[in-house]
């Protein structure tokens, strides 16, 4: 059986999720990191595990790589306490979970990456504004959900609160001012209560431990 291995970069809120989710449950993870910026995603030996060049990608425990943030998240909650085992409950995490790369990723994680991690703003200013209204609208829908509820979809936290709390925290780098959403700043701050939660640039192991360099 082949250990986990996950293929990832710090700063990206789709890689901290997977990150933030073994915490929790304490698996282990072997980290490689990869520089998006660098094209280090778009090497043929990358892009032979996955063919769409994107991080997070798993080595799964039978050999199998596995992109996509949210699959890789099912993978691994599964079973857990993170996913409930009635079907409209599941069906609702998985509801709050395309909700966030369909509302949240393509709006305020873009916005960040181009002003946060690329740091060039003004080079895609048209862009990031036209991001602003669907982005204000996304954490609205967001905020609305948190007046009767903790967590999302309920009232225990599920892969949904940690597939959006990749992303929503760090709102500002993108623009995003949480200012106008108590909410949303409380309940991030349960998550971050939560029992084994890691911030977004904290290890998963000693650099000790750390796999070096792309296959």
């Amino acid at each position: 059986m082949a250990a986990l291995r996950l293929w990832g970069q710090e700063a990206s809120g789709n890689c901290y999720k997977v990150k933030l989710l073994a915490a929790h449950l304490g698996i282990a993870l072997e980290w490689v990191r990869v520089d998006v910026t660098k094209g280090e995603t778009r090497t043929p030996a990358f892009l032979a595990m996955s063919p769409a060049g994107q991080v997070p990608l798993l080595r799964c425990a039978d050999g199998s790589h596995l992109p996509e943030s949210g699959a890789i998240l099912w993978y691994l909650g599964d079973g857990t306490r993170f996913v409930p085992t009635d079907p409209l409950a599941r069906a609702r995490v998985l509801q709050w979970m395309f909700f966030e790369q369909y509302r949240i990723e393509p709006n305020i994680a873009t916005s960040r990456f181009w002003i946060h991690l690329l740091n060039e703003a003004d080079r895609y200013a048209a862009e990031i504004a036209a991001k602003r209204e669907p982005g204000l609208a996304a954490l609205a829908v967001m905020e609305a959900h948190l007046a009767a509820a903790d967590f999302f979809p309920g009232g225990a936290p599920s892969l949904a609160d940690i597939a959006l709390y990749g992303y929503v925290p760090c709102a500002p780098e993108g623009g995003f001012a949480l200012d106008a959403f108590p909410r949303i700043r409380a309940w991030a701050q349960r998550v971050a209560a939560l029992s084994g939660h890691i911030a977004m640039h904290d290890p998963l192991r000693p650099p000790s431990a750390y796999v070096k360099g792309l296959p």
